[in-house]
């Protein structure tokens, strides 16, 4: 664990009027830093309340969707997601394509820090190209809900042979107001030693960007991978509804 005090949750002045803005008002350096030191980085108020409301809204609107899951039927917990279908909202595509070059820097360095000999584009459109060459051509950004005693077992989202190492959430719903509990939970397993866990308070509009299967960690001897896997503690009282930004598209 480094040394350092834990930075703040990094946030810009305020919402922009694109996506492609307001990403670009975080100190990235910052967030690159966190997300190298705890595998996951706060971006405060990256939606306004309004935002989040209209988004949540969209959730028993089944155009926008192309899949509905409840959880208990796979074994994944209890609640329910859908996965949008494309084109996808506007926002959620804005802020899905202007996130990705952030990321891609960081899943290339970590990539490069682990010995692996992959390098991901620079643009969201070419990474998306590769997924669809290779039969994963399904969207994979999805709209989750949580009512009282759901949760979310820990995972990896994967969905194919093409997947991007580093994924967004964005809490749309309101801690203490909208609902109880429900904390994102991020647990890493380290070689030979006991699994670390990191749980990620959220206000409404913040998003964590966080590793979704390995990251490299510096050792005494060098980086070595710890495997991550995310999740959601048990919601006690009323409505938690989450955007997941998932940037490889799936089979």
């Amino acid at each position: 664990m480094p040394g350092h005090p834990r930075p703040q949750p990094v946030s810009p002045p305020a919402p922009a009027s694109s996506g492609g803005d307001r990403i670009a008002a975080y100190d990235w350096e910052g967030l690159a830093q966190e997300l190298d030191d705890y595998g996951c980085a706060v971006l405060g108020g990256l939606l306004s309340p309004e935002e989040c409301r209209g988004i949540a809204d969209l959730y028993d609107q089944e155009r926008h969707f192309r899949s509905h899951i409840h959880m208990a039927r796979h074994g994944f917990g209890r609640g329910e997601y859908r996965y949008f279908a494309y084109p996808l909202p506007a926002l959620i595509g804005e802020l899905r394509t202007a996130l990705y070059p952030r990321l891609a820097a960081t899943a290339n360095a970590w990539n490069e820090r682990m010995g692996i000999q992959e390098a991901y584009p620079a643009a969201h459109a070419d990474f998306l190209k590769a997924c669809h060459a290779a039969g994963q051509n399904r969207p994979t950004p999805l709209l989750l809900q949580y009512g009282p005693g759901d949760f979310n077992c820990l995972h990896q989202d994967l969905y194919g042979d093409l997947a991007f190492p580093i994924q967004v959430a964005i809490l749309l719903s309101q801690p203490g107001r909208d609902f109880t509990g429900g904390e994102f939970v991020l647990t890493e397993q380290r070689p030979r030693m006991q699994s670390r866990v990191e749980v990620v308070p959220l206000r409404q509009g913040d998003a964590v960007a966080f590793a979704v299967h390995n990251r490299p960690v510096q050792g005494s001897r060098g980086s070595y991978r710890v495997n991550l896997r995310h999740g959601v503690s048990r919601v006690r009282s009323g409505h938690r509804h989450t955007v997941g930004l998932i940037f490889h598209d799936a089979r």
